[in-house]
């Protein structure tokens, strides 16, 4: 496949598969180098889906598990958007809550955690209204971005509308944030001090007309996948600010809710979709391979 062909492709809706059966509001996925899948899970904390198809629910979080990542013990931080707690999820399915307030301010409707390759932990917040479906319904700039380092916890962005999946560029020169309520990608510069830049519009304003964005991440061509859940689509935004469709599915017969988007597999050319509605994970082959996460560091040989 030339450049061109790469940059513009699009997936048919006959090339979907699917993963896994009778999930429990699967929003996020965390894949790991040896195919085990970690999905969020309201059951619980997660199911563990191995490579040879046995799934298993671990935890016992009485809330809404969303957003996921990965320490490098092998410990998943889950974010709890219902009970505003980011929590601590052992592999052997004890928990511990991390914190729930700054201060003494409760932090609010916590959306997704991400760990950057210093290992530093970012958390948004997608709003502090109750409920929070408000905040999606109008634009409500509550929102806000926690960086968490050396057990300094700071807010870097905030007055954001409805701030949902975060990603870091491979260079650590921008920090990119879906701002759901906006339907919009913004990007905001990695300032030497942890701090960041003011926010800048990174693609279309807004994607399309009435669009709502959930999940975002990087693939190796320094593009950035766009999940889009009004149409069940995905979109690709290149690195000069263009975009195209990857796939829609308005009926959302094939693809239902996408709310993440994670790269997988050996080479990390299996995409995967997490969703909110869905009862089992769309999943496709891509031409282009993802970036890999901090979690990968030893399978791909970073250091």
């Amino acid at each position: 496949m030339n450049d061109a062909a790469r940059d513009r492709f699009r997936v048919p809706l006959e090339a979907i598969s699917y993963l896994g059966h009778d999930l429990s509001r699967p929003e996020c996925i965390v894949a790991e180098a040896d195919g085990t899948l970690w999905i969020s899970d309201d059951r619980g904390g997660v199911t563990r889906l191995d490579p040879a198809g046995t799934q298993t629910v671990v935890g016992r979080i009485a809330g809404t598990p969303n957003g996921l990542a990965m320490e490098a013990s092998g410990s998943l931080l889950i974010a709890d958007i219902s009970t505003g707690a980011i929590h601590r999820l052992f592999r052997d399915g004890r928990h511990q809550t991390v914190f729930d307030a700054i201060g003494e301010e409760p932090l609010g409707a916590v959306n997704f955690v991400f760990i950057d390759m210093e290992g530093t932990l970012w958390i948004t917040v997608s709003t502090r209204m109750q409920p929070r479906s408000e905040a999606i319904k109008r634009p409500i700039p509550d929102g806000y971005v926690l960086r968490v380092c050396a057990r300094e916890c700071r807010v870097v962005a905030s007055q954001l509308c409805f701030p949902n999946e975060l990603r870091i560029d491979t260079e650590a020169r921008h920090v990119y944030v879906a701002e759901s309520a906006r339907g919009r990608v913004l990007r905001m510069e990695l300032l030497p001090d942890g701090n960041l830049g003011p926010p800048e519009t990174f693609g279309p304003d807004p994607l399309f007309e009435t669009a709502i964005v959930d999940g975002i991440a990087f693939d190796s061509a320094g593009a950035i996948w766009v999940t889009e859940v009004t149409r069940n689509g995905v979109h690709r935004i290149l690195p000069n600010g263009e975009s195209h469709c990857v796939l829609e599915d308005p009926t959302g017969g094939t693809v239902l809710f996408p709310a993440s988007v994670t790269f997988a597999g050996p080479d990390l050319r299996t995409v995967l979709l997490g969703s909110i509605r869905a009862t089992r994970l769309a999943t496709f082959r891509s031409p282009v391979a993802g970036v890999p996460l901090s979690h990968w560091r030893p399978a791909v040989g970073l250091t």
